[in-house]
This record gives structure tokens, sequence and C-alpha cells, in this order.
């Protein structure tokens, strides 16, 4: 008999072991992880080889199958597009996912509101809507660890107070995609590699069976996620310079559990500190369906630190502190593991400068890296952008503007999310510039400053909404309280970031969304 994952991690990693071997999929769980966590050995030692190929470079006799507009590859974010793009505009596509699609490895949190942009789609009903949402929660806070005369709990309503049931919505949108003429999902069929034609690609998959099939289609959407080679490819191998590991469970029976409350962002600690290397361990705990709570472990940090930021690792060090952050009471119960890895990208300008388009390729969600790690991660960026995502897609389908000049313009950038992203700078705990207690600190008096403005300015901070004189504001307020903070920027950012954190403030100021 072949040996288990469960097996291979039974000394190294013993909590992990423990409690997913009580899980019902523990092993499928953790072979999922554990595929996540290839994403390090690729932006670090090996980059996969080139997947976009000339069409010229398209073996021989092989049967080409399809003429399909739309090519998805990846079955979770993606679904949400491709329903508006099958219902609402008529185009014929496929649709393959590696695993099973509309199957997500995290739940979600967002604002109702927020959520209305699904049902101006006309693709979405509010009814639909409300039905995936579990619970709402009265309001929420975020408490940085510090001593008692220095900590500010900042409560914050309308913020991620809806727990949404990822699975539930994505099987609505896969419905929709099934329900249209000449639309296809293929489950268990990878993506392997694509041929560029003048005018399309031909996308060659891989089943679990093992049989490679060949499509044709007018453009390629790469919704694959971190492990995306298209981005991997597009972008020198370096798809993401920041990112932030993230694990967790659906559980019941915990002790200290408030169902009214989400818990936004909480320390319970200072940095933890070993030589040459440290993070500032963050917790999310939200109320979920019925009697489950979601508890969530993570950090920021730059793609090159020297910090252990494999999802398995930290997996050992959530079950190791949990406690300490929500006690488990008699009852307690695993129900499954939540996990991923949230990526950012900084940008180096005054506008957007990841690539993310080649002609007839267009990556959306985590393949694009271009939402915000702080709260408002990839699901909230496709929901809010997704009217604006789909209706350009179509129309340059439409037109036939499909070079890279035409694609790259469909973007879920926004420049106010992209000045925001280099707040994470300040929560990425570097040993060899921050004591310890730094990100404490600074957020605490970050808090402080929110506490005595508007509640606009916290809500907007939290659902990445600020305006710019909003966020100069709070900036100005900060560096008044803690003078400390301007030493830090040029220590953490260097004078080439601090430029380039400047030319962000600047694009910002200038463009037409300020």
């Amino acid at each position: 008999m072949g040996t288990t994952a469960l097996g291979e991690i039974k000394g190294s990693h013993p909590l992990v072991y423990d409690n997913f071997s009580r899980l019902a999929d523990g092993e499928g769980h953790l072979r999922r992880i554990m595929e996540l966590d290839r994403y390090w050995e690729h932006v670090r030692r090996e980059p996969p080889g080139d997947v976009v190929l000339d069409g010229t470079e398209l073996p021989a006799g092989v049967r080409v199958e399809g003429d399909y507009d739309l090519f998805y590859a990846g079955g979770t974010l993606g679904l949400l597009h491709a329903a508006v793009m099958a219902e609402r505009y008529g185009h014929r596509l496929l649709l393959v996912d590696r695993h099973v699609s509309a199957r997500s490895t995290r739940d979600w949190n967002i604002s109702r509101p927020e959520l209305e942009t699904l049902v101006e789609t006309g693709v979405f009903t509010p009814e639909e809507i409300d039905s995936v949402i579990v619970r709402r929660y009265r309001t929420g806070w975020v408490e940085f660890f510090a001593e008692e005369s220095r900590r500010k709990r900042l409560y914050i309503d309308n913020v991620l107070d809806c727990a949404v049931d990822a699975d539930r919505l994505l099987g609505i949108a896969k419905r929709r995609v099934l329900d249209e003429k000449g639309c296809r999902v293929l489950d268990r069929t990878a993506f392997t590699r694509c041929y560029r034609f003048a005018d399309h690609v031909v996308v060659e998959t891989l089943s679990g069976n093992g049989e490679r099939r060949f499509f044709r289609a007018r453009v390629l959407v790469d919704v694959m996620g971190v492990l995306s080679p298209v981005a991997m490819q597009l972008n020198g191998g370096r798809p993401q310079t920041h990112v932030c590991p993230t694990v967790g469970t659906v559980a019941s029976g915990f002790a200290n559990a408030d169902y009214e409350t989400g818990e936004i962002l909480v320390s319970t600690e200072h940095a933890e500190v070993s030589p040459g290397s440290g993070r500032q361990l963050i917790w999310e705990g939200f109320p979920a369906a019925g009697d489950e709570y979601i508890t969530y472990l993570f950090f920021y940090d730059a793609i090159d630190s020297n910090n252990d930021k494999s999802l398995l690792g930290l997996f050992e060090t959530y079950f190791r502190k949990l406690p300490a952050y929500k006690a488990p009471g008699e009852g307690f119960r695993i129900h499954r593991p939540v996990f991923g890895i949230i990526p950012a990208y900084y940008h180096d300008g005054f506008t957007r400068t990841r690539t993310i388009a080649d002609d007839n390729i267009l990556l959306f969600g985590d393949a694009a890296s271009l939402g915000s790690p702080l709260t408002f991660c990839g699901f909230g960026s496709m929901v809010r952008n997704l009217p604006r995502l789909t209706e350009r897609l179509d129309r340059a389908l439409g037109r036939g503007e499909l070079s890279r000049g035409h694609l790259e313009t469909i973007s879920a950038y926004e420049p106010n999310v992209a000045s925001m992203a280099n707040l994470m700078k300040y929560m990425c705990y570097d040993p060899g510039t921050d004591a310890p207690e730094f990100v404490n600190e600074l957020m605490n008096e970050v808090m402080i400053v929110l506490d005595g403005l508007p509640p606009r300015y916290r809500e907007a901070m939290f659902r990445d909404e600020m305006r710019f004189e909003e966020l100069v504001a709070v900036l100005l307020k900060v560096a008044a309280r803690y003078p400390k903070v301007l030493k830090a920027t040029v220590e953490k950012l260097g004078a080439g970031g601090t430029v380039s954190f400047v030319k962000n403030l600047a694009g910002w100021a200038f463009s037409s969304t300020r």
C-alpha cells in the first residue's frame, strides 16, 4: 500500500496530522494544501516551463474540438464571470477545472450592498443572493495586541458582515453556464498549455484519466489563481511581490465565540521572531451557518523573505496557537479546513505595471493579482468589478479587439486599491528594521486616528473604498501621533519604494476614479 500524505507528515507536523486524521476527507484536503505549497518552489527555485506557445508548435494531426468564444481555465471565481458572459451576453464558452468546479477552499465575507452588484448583472436574483448569506453579524471590530493603556478596539459596521456560502453561490453560477446552449463545464480537467494563432488560441487540456484534448477559442480567460503558469510566464517568473498565506477551519463548539460580532483583524501577541526571519501573525473570526464559526490565521510578507510561508507549516502553528485565541469547548469539532495564498502585487509606477493580458489571453482574479490583500481580496474585487469586466470583454469580442493592448484595458485595477496596498508593507514584519512590537504599535495608532474620525473613514478603509483626500488625512494624523512611522517608511520601503509610493498616490490623485 502506498504512502499517504497524512503518513508523510505524521512526524514533521503532528498537530496537522492529528486534526486532519479526524476529518472525513483529511487526506484529500491535505493533498490540496500540498498542491498549493508547490507555489513556493515555482517562485523561489524552478518556474514552470512556458505554457503559451506559438501556433506553429501545435502538434501535427491533433483533433481540435469546438469553436468557443471563451475558454475559462479555473472554476472558482471564474464561474461568476462566465455566468454573466454566457447568460447575459450569449457567448459560447467552455470552462475547465483541474478539480471540481464550484468548490472553494475558502469561504467568503462581504457586505450586503456589495453583493447587490451581482443582482445588477441581471444573472442573479435578490432571492438567490439572500439564500447564499448564511449569517449576518451585528458589528465587527479590529484590535491589535498592546498593553491595555495603548490598545484600541475599533468597532466597524457594514464591513465583511455577511458570511457567504461560497459553494452555493458558485453552484448557482455553474447552473447558469450549463443552462445556456453551447456552454460546457469539464471537471477534473487541467489546463496544460495553449497555442496562439492570429485570431484564436488552441488550448491543450489533460483529464484525470490521462486523456489529452485540444479546444479552439477566441480568448483564453485565465482564472487559475496563484498557481497560474500563464501568469508566471507573462510576468517573468515573478507574478506577485507580496503574499498573505492564510489557513483556518470551519468548526463548532468554541467556548468563547460571539455569533453577533465579526473579528476582522486581531493580533494576540507581538511578532514571532527567529534568527533571520519573523512574522506578525493575525487572526480573523467570523460567525457562519448555524453553530459554525470560521477562524483564520495569516500574515503578510514579501515574496522573497526568509520566512517559512508554507500553508502546511502555518497550519501547524494555527493548531498550536488556536486555544489562546478561541478556546475549544467540550463539543469542539472541525468540519473542514479553509486555506489559500492571497496574492498581492506592488505597482512601481503611476498606474498598473503588472502584466495581465497578452494577445487572445486575459487574466482575472488571483491570477491577475490586482486585489488588495488587506481585507478586500479576490472575491470582493471580482464582485465589485464584475459588470465592468464582463461588459468590456463582450465589447472587445464584438469588435474583434483581442490584442494585448485592447485586452489589458479590461482589468480590475483600481488606483485606490493599488495605493492602499502600500499599507500592507507596514504590516510585513521585517526583523532587519522592526522591533517585535512595531506592527502592533503602528496599527493601534491607526485605529486611534480612525476612531476620532467619522465612521465612513473606517468603513471605507476596510472596504477599500477610501477617497484620495481621506487617505491623506489619515496618513497625516497617524504621522503626527506616531512620528516613528516616517523613519519606518524610509527603512521599510527604501528610497526607491518611497518614490514608488508617491507615484501610486499621484496616479490616484490624477485618475478619473479619485
